[in-house]
C-alpha cells in the first residue's frame, strides 16, 4: 500500500471532517436549546434564574459534545461519502486505483483526529465543567445551603453543617433513595460554639428525614466531652435530597481516573462498584466504538447512498447509531445482572458491527 496520506486521502478527509463538524454543531445546538427549555422548570427556585441557567448550560457543553460526537461522526461520515458518491467523485477515485479499504482508512484517519480530541475532552473539560455546573445549580437553588465544588459534599440545615465524601442514588424495587457515606455532622449552639460532632458511616434520605447508621457522636459540655455509639438514629431534616443529589458525583460524568479511584474505594469497602465499572470501561471503549460504528456504515456509501438523497443518508446514519448503542447498552446491563466482565460486554457489539461491515464490503465487492 502506498504511503498514507496522499492528496486524495486529504481530500476525502476534509470532506468528512467538514460534514461531521457541521452535523455535530447542529446536534449540539438542538440539544442545548431543548435542555435549556427543560431548565425553565427550575428557574425561580432559590436564586436560580435565567442567567444561572445559561451559565449552567454553557458549562455542560463539553460533556454534551462528548456524548453527541459518536452520532455526529456516523451521520456526518455517511452524509459526506453519500455526497461524494452522488456526484460520482467516489467513482472517479475508484477509477484511479483507490480501493475501498484505502477510502475507509482516509475516513478513519480524519475521524481519529476528532476522536482523540474528544477523549482528551472527556478526561478534562467535560467532567470539570459538569462538576462546576452542578455546584452552581445546587448552590443557587438551595440559596448556598448545598455546596459540593471542591471537597466532597457540604450542606447546611439550620445550626447543623453536613459533609460527606461520597454520595450515590440507590434503589430496591420501586424504592429510590440518596445514600451518603462518611458523613460528618457539626452542630453549633446559639453562641456559635460547636455543641456536638457526629460521624456516621451511612446516611440514607428517607421520607421525613434521614436515617443515620453506625453513628459516633461527641457532645461538648462546658468542661467536658461525652462520646456515645449509636447503631441507628433518625435525623429530622428538610434538606432537599434532589439538591444534594446534584452535588454528588454521578458515575457517568466522572473521568476515567476518578472512576478508577471510586472502583478501588468501593472494592476496598466491599461495596458494589458495577455502575462505576460500566462507565469506566465505557471510557476506554469510546474511541473504538466511534471508529467501529463509522467503518460499519461506510459500505453503504458505495451502493445505496449513491442513488439516495440527504434524507436517506440521515436515516441510515441514525439507525446505525441507535442500533449500535442500544445493543451495547443491553450487553452492559446484562453484565451488571449476570456479573460477567464489562470488557466483554463492550467488545461484543463492536465485533458484531465489524462482522457486518466485513460482510457488506465483501458483498459489494462481489
Amino acid at each position: 500500500m502506498k504511503p498514507f496520506p496522499k492528496i486524495h486521502d486529504v481530500y476525502v478527509g476534509r470532506a468528512v471532517l467538514g460534514t461531521v463538524l457541521l452535523t455535530w454543531a447542529v446536534l449540539l445546538g438542538l440539544d442545548f436549546m431543548l435542555s435549556l427549555v427543560g431548565e425553565f422548570g427550575d428557574i425561580g427556585k432559590g436564586r436560580y434564574g435565567l442567567m444561572q441557567a445559561l451559565a449552567y448550560m454553557l458549562m455542560t457543553v463539553p460533556r454534551r459534545a462528548y456524548g453527541l460526537f459518536p452520532y455526529a461522526a456516523v451521520i456526518g461520515a455517511l452524509m459526506a461519502l453519500g455526497q461524494l458518491a452522488s456526484t460520482s467523485e467516489l467513482t472517479v477515485l475508484r477509477a484511479v486505483g483507490l480501493s475501498r479499504r484505502r477510502l475507509s482508512l482516509a475516513v478513519a484517519g480524519a475521524l481519529a483526529v476528532l476522536t482523540l480530541a474528544m477523549v482528551v475532552n472527556g478526561e478534562t473539560l467535560a467532567p470539570e465543567g459538569q462538576r462546576r455546573a452542578d455546584a452552581l445549580k445546587s448552590a443557587a437553588k438551595s440559596n448556598n445551603q448545598v455546596v459540593a465544588e471542591y471537597s466532597g459534599l457540604w450542606a447546611r440545615e439550620g445550626d447543623v453543617i453536613l459533609s460527606a465524601s461520597q454520595g450515590q442514588e440507590r434503589s430496591s424495587g420501586p424504592d429510590r433513595w440518596l445514600e451518603l457515606r462518611n458523613v460528618n455532622l457539626y452542630q453549633f449552639g446559639a453562641d456559635g460554639r460547636l455543641a456536638s460532632y457526629a460521624i456516621a458511616k451511612i446516611a440514607e434520605h428517607r421520607p421525613g428525614g434521614w436515617l443515620l447508621r453506625d453513628v459516633t457522636r461527641t457532645t461538648f459540655h462546658a468542661k467536658s466531652a461525652e462520646q456515645t455509639q449509636i447503631a441507628q438514629e433518625r435525623w429530622e431534616s428538610k434538606l432537599d435530597s434532589a439538591a444534594l443529589m446534584s452535588g454528588t458525583n454521578r458515575p457517568r460524568y466522572l473521568s476515567a481516573k476518578a472512576l478508577h479511584k471510586a472502583i478501588e474505594d468501593r472494592e476496598r469497602n466491599d461495596l458494589d462498584a458495577a455502575e462505576f465499572e460500566a462507565h469506566y470501561w465505557g471510557r476506554w471503549f469510546y474511541p473504538l466504538n466511534v471508529l467501529t460504528l463509522c467503518l460499519a456504515a461506510i459500505p453503504f456509501a458505495f451502493g445505496s447512498l449513491r442513488s439516495g438523497g440527504l434524507g436517506k443518508r440521515l436515516f441510515i446514519g441514525i439507525v446505525f447509531a441507535l442500533v449500535f448503542w442500544q445493543l451495547q447498552t443491553q450487553f452492559v446491563e446484562l453484565a451488571k445482572v449476570f456479573h460477567f466482565d464489562f470488557r466483554l460486554a463492550y467488545a461484543m457489539p463492536t465485533v458484531v458491527m465489524l462482522a457486518v461491515s466485513a460482510y457488506l464490503f465483501k458483498r459489494r465487492s462481489g
